[in-house]
């Protein structure tokens, strides 16, 4: 039986929402073993003179406890 555990990471991009997302899980599997998964709890953009200039992303992301 495996045990996983959650935690909450938050991460931005000025390329997109993928590489905010990459990002994120990157930086997470950095200093965690065995990420299996995240969810994407949500998306938000910083904006100036009505463009996107960054893209923010707040997920949930899942690892298995050895």
């Amino acid at each position: 039986m495996a045990v996983a555990k959650v935690i909450e990471v938050n991460a931005g991009s000025k390329k997109g929402l993928e590489d905010a997302i990459e990002q994120g899980l990157a930086k997470a599997s950095d200093t965690l073993e065995d990420v299996k998964g995240a969810w994407i709890k949500d998306i938000k953009v910083k904006c100036e003179n009505g463009k996107i200039t960054e893209w923010r992303v707040n997920m949930k992301v899942s690892f298995v406890l050895h």
